[in-house]
């Protein structure tokens, strides 16, 4: 899985003013993140409102990429819900040509005990025909996958090939590379953490930043995973402000904020989300001019 070492995107969907999905402005985006420099794509992740989309925008979505990508990069599929039933369906009966990997978010809003979180990733793994990629984000599940629950499952299940991990915990993160199996990816999945786990052995990162900058951020990723310290840190902290304002007021607002101000999508989001601010559309503008 040496293809998914270094930035890894989580792709927005862009929607028109009247909500429908914006294709051509995905075609841009996908053009704009892989000459940037990003290492692979994540497709239908929770930046993409995949939670808002219905099943024939879904594949429209899948298509669009595909179609632009063109085989460029490796793409990742997110499979995930809180109905383990409903992901073992989905993993026998879903045409996964054309990805490498499948992002499958621990079931939110249940609250599964770590035995439970196990034996839901137990099937998930039995059922996939796609290497899995676990994905850790305490605070959108409201329950943490402790690292005991992720290095059993990585021993247990050889296609669990590594874990994105959001917890914004870098204890927890190093934890989870010193005891990890050789192999095992441990990815980023907090864009301001992502370099001090990098350096601590990470495998690279699943960024939403990376998106709206990918030249700078992959740049960074890339130094970091070769030990150039201070370079990397150069380039963090030229992004370190950027990083903040996109999470300010939610994801993906702020990143469809700075793909507005780029002139490569419209900013509009699905309700239950809202745009942001003028103040800080106002910020994020000034940001973009003095980085360029």
């Amino acid at each position: 899985m040496q293809s998914l070492m270094g930035t890894g995107v989580a792709l927005v969907t862009p929607f028109k003013k009247d909500f429908s999905v914006d294709t051509e402005a995905l075609t841009r985006i996908v053009n704009f993140v892989i000459e940037g420099g990003v290492e692979y794509l994540v497709v239908l992740g929770t930046t993409a409102e995949t939670a808002t989309l219905t099943s024939d925008e879904k594949e429209l979505v899948i298509q669009t990429i595909k179609d632009a990508n063109k085989g460029r990069v490796p793409l990742v599929l997110g499979v995930g819900s809180n109905n383990t039933a409903q992901v073992v369906e989905e993993l026998k009966t879903r045409d996964f040509s054309g990805f490498t990997a499948i992002l499958s978010v621990s079931p939110y809003y249940n609250k599964p005990t770590q035995e439970g979180i196990y034996q839901h990733f137990k099937a998930v793994a039995e059922a996939s025909p796609l290497p899995i990629i676990v994905y850790n984000v305490p605070g959108r599940t409201a329950s943490n996958i402790l690292p005991s629950t992720v290095i059993r499952l990585a021993k247990d299940f050889k296609n669990i090939i590594g874990i994105k991990e959001a917890a914004g915990d870098i204890v927890q993160a190093m934890k989870l590379i010193q005891n990890k199996p050789e192999g095992f990816l441990v990815i980023s999945g907090d864009d301001m953490i992502t370099l001090p786990m990098v350096l601590a052995g990470g495998a690279g990162v699943i960024s939403v930043i990376g998106e709206g900058f990918p030249k700078e951020f992959s740049e960074m990723v890339r130094l970091g995973l070769n030990k150039r310290v201070d370079e990397a840190y150069k380039l963090h902290y030229k992004l370190a402000d950027s990083i903040d304002m996109i999470f300010e007021q939610g994801n993906p607002a702020g990143i469809k904020e700075v793909f507005m101000h780029l002139g490569i999508s419209e900013n509009t989001v699905r309700l239950p989300l809202v745009n942001v601010d003028e103040n800080l559309s106002e910020r994020l503008q000034k940001f973009i001019k003095n980085l360029n």
